[in-house]
């Protein structure tokens, strides 16, 4: 299924293009483009948002004793990063919107690297726990696979990855100028399994409500130890 199967008319007026045809480089630029074009407005919407419940399911999960070194995948401006400074950890924030990495660097006075999701460029081994909070949808399912084993491989045996995600019937394509991808926890799991995860737990937000009324799928995953 295709959420959208045209480019947003604000990014690429009069196109109609099927998103299986379309090169990742392309998508990313647009999404990214959105985001740039929109972050004060962004910022606004999203800067009083509680996400502590992801934050502590992430940090439960960490073994050994902290300060924990954690990369904020999809950081925006900074929020989430500020916090994870503020509960006396080591955050280092990554987004592909270069608006985004100047409102985080100046918000947190964080580290904050300018990579694009589709061309990531981590060390190995480094991160005790990974925190990517509403940003690994934005991947095309075609190029998931190979990010996850990249941010596999940037984690330290028993490293820990945090996801949240929009949750859907397994569609991706255009909503609102932005590429998403929205998976099921069946079709979620697969993708983490071959990835070499092992799977913690998972959940869905907000708290409390019917489950038609909880759009987001939380799920914690761990890398095998040594």
């Amino acid at each position: 299924m295709k959420l959208n199967s045209k480019f947003p008319p604000e990014a690429h007026a009069g196109e109609h293009v099927n998103p299986d045809r379309q090169d990742l480089t392309t998508i990313s630029s647009l999404t990214l483009a959105h985001y740039n074009e929109r972050a004060d407005d962004f910022w606004k919407g999203t800067r009083e948002h509680d996400v502590g419940q992801n934050i502590a399911a992430l940090l439960k999960h960490i073994k050994g004793e902290s300060p924990y070194t954690i990369l904020d995948f999809g950081c925006g401006p900074g929020r989430d990063l500020k916090t994870f400074a503020k509960l006396g950890h080591i955050p280092v924030g990554l987004d592909g919107a270069a608006r985004f990495v100047e409102m985080a660097r100046a918000y947190s006075g964080c580290e904050v690297w300018h990579q694009d999701f589709l061309r990531l460029d981590l060390p190995d081994g480094h991160f005790d726990g990974i925190f990517a909070n509403a940003s690994l949808f934005h991947i095309p399912g075609r190029a998931l696979p190979r990010v996850l084993k990249e941010l596999h491989a940037t984690l330290k045996p028993d490293g820990v990855l945090f996801s949240s995600n929009p949750r859907g019937d397994n569609e991706e394509g255009w909503s609102r100028g932005r590429y998403g991808a929205y998976h099921t926890i069946e079709a979620w799991r697969g993708y983490m399994i071959a990835a070499e995860f092992i799977e913690v737990t998972h959940y869905y937000r907000p708290a409390g409500l019917p489950r038609e009324q909880q759009p987001w799928l939380a799920s914690v995953w761990r890398k095998p130890g040594r």
